[in-house]
């Protein structure tokens, strides 16, 4: 990647990493109140993922309001303040979010999204296999979508968790160590994954034939009974934006790119891998979950089996068809 003119690779990392406190703000003092009908809808969003595309084509109700997150597990807590009333995350959040009692459902979800997450090295420590980082640092946000790439990939190579040094980091905490080699390796997701790829860093693998890694749409309990005409027509425009998105991606990229404050070739090649078209839950995709949060149980990730496949909610499935 070439440098961006004004920007380091440390600004392009806090830009990303510095409005998500807003939205913490936002979830830990906004939120008792109830997803009251006829109420602006409450939107919670990741950088980059679909819902990005929607705030900034402005498709949404104009009344609507953006909360920004981190990540999966920072945007469940949102839910769980209930200071929003919809968001979307990658496939664990949820599992961690349903076995810490947090109310949702699941109303929504995509294709899948196999090459968006990665295990990144760097080339001079000559890993050719994750079989190669036994005994070694490894950095990932726990209860985010690399966490289950984290479980399918010691599956295939037949490790413990034990056997590497696990060190949960947030996506800000873990791309200095990375770059200071104070962890060994680094497993992350779009765009930043793709603004780590400088001259010298390497995928040792991506998710592809291990994991989904599927966005879901998540929504409050009250707001799904309170806000359903909103939130049906707020997914008719959601699926709309992302077609568009997807039929024209060189306009996507340049929507995109000073949305989340990146630089164009990075947004444009993360795009290419990780923009996938929505997608309508079903029994299989309550199936899908359900062996993710088995698996989880399983690896005492999570205290206790859940039932996930329950917090499938198929009423707007025709509008993501």
């Amino acid at each position: 990647m070439h440098a961006h003119p004004g920007l380091s690779r440390r600004s392009l990392l806090a830009a990303l990493a510095a409005a998500p406190l807003s939205a913490t703000l936002l979830s830990a003092c906004g939120g008792d109140e109830p997803a009251a009908a006829g109420q602006p809808l409450r939107i919670g969003y990741q950088r980059f993922g679909g819902l990005s595309l929607v705030k900034a084509r402005n498709a949404a109700d104009p009344k609507a309001t953006w909360s920004l997150f981190e990540s999966g597990p920072a945007l469940t807590e949102g839910l769980k303040g209930k200071a929003i009333d919809i968001g979307q995350t990658g496939e664990a959040p949820p599992i961690f979010a349903a076995a810490g009692k947090i109310e949702f459902k699941i109303i929504g979800t995509s294709a899948p999204v196999p090459k968006g997450e990665a295990v990144l090295v760097k080339q001079a420590k000559g890993f050719k296999t994750f079989a190669d980082l036994k005994g070694k640092k490894v950095a990932l946000n726990k209860g985010s979508n690399v966490n289950w790439l984290l479980v399918k990939l010691l599956e295939k190579y037949q490790l413990k968790i034990t056997d590497i040094d696990v060190k949960y980091l947030k996506p800000a905490e873990a791309r200095p160590a990375f770059d200071g080699d104070q962890v060994d390796a680094w497993i992350i997701w779009d765009p930043y994954f793709a603004l780590a790829e400088q001259p010298g860093v390497v995928v040792l693998e991506d998710a592809t034939g291990l994991a989904s890694n599927r966005e879901y749409l998540l929504v409050d309990p009250t707001a799904l009974e309170q806000k359903t005409d909103q939130l049906g027509e707020f997914l008719k425009q959601y699926r709309t934006v992302t077609d568009w998105g997807i039929a024209n991606p060189a306009e996507r990229a340049a929507i995109l790119a000073p949305e989340l404050k990146i630089p164009l070739d990075v947004t444009t090649r993360a795009l290419e891998r990780s923009a996938q078209p929505l997608a309508a839950v079903t029994p299989e995709i309550g199936d899908e979950l359900q062996a993710i949060a088995d698996g989880f149980a399983a690896l005492q990730l999570i205290p206790e089996k859940i039932d996930i496949k329950s917090r499938i909610d198929s009423r707007f499935a025709e509008a993501l068809r």
